[in-house]
């Protein structure tokens, strides 16, 4: 019987992760730990770029800088790896709104560039930062490698 590619469950084993998954998990790690002190750091300058729909909007930026940093040493302990992924992941998804709204209204952060260099990349590579925190998570394999099964033949992240 075919198994599916992705299990949504954390594997059950502390499986190793490959030297290049390792470097990328530290980037990652490296990334996310930034963004959560530049949240905290400076919540009023990313309160422009908060959708008009979100609640609490200063709460839930100091939040989600306290969570990114708490993601960050998850990504980095085998036991939450997996569980952060799929955090970072939806994370990922969850953002990209305030990422369109600061194109496309042109609001100015002081640090960042406000060209189409910057926006255009930044919105493209939102999947990839989605794929990126799901492959490091060890969620997912390499695209389109099948997961190895362990003894127990539940998939595993190589």
């Amino acid at each position: 019987m075919d198994r599916p590619a992705i299990e949504l469950s954390p594997p059950d084993s502390g499986a190793g992760f490959g030297t290049g998954r390792a470097i990328m998990r530290f980037i990652l790690a490296a990334f996310f730990a930034a963004a959560g002190a530049l949240h905290l750091a400076a919540p009023d300058q990313l309160l422009a770029i908060t959708p008009d729909f979100v609640p609490f909007a200063k709460q839930l930026i100091l939040i989600t800088g306290l969570c990114e940093i708490a993601g960050a040493a998850a990504l980095l302990t085998r036991r939450l790896r997996w569980w952060a992924g799929v955090a970072f992941a939806f994370y990922a998804l969850m953002v990209w709104p305030a990422n369109f709204k600061h194109a496309l209204d042109g609001i100015a952060i002081p640090g960042l560039p406000t060209t189409w260099w910057y926006h255009g990349p930044r919105l493209a590579l939102q999947p990839v930062i989605i794929w990126w925190a799901l492959y490091c998570g060890g969620v997912i394999d390499w695209p389109w490698r099948r997961r190895a099964p362990n003894a127990a033949g539940v998939p595993q992240s190589r």
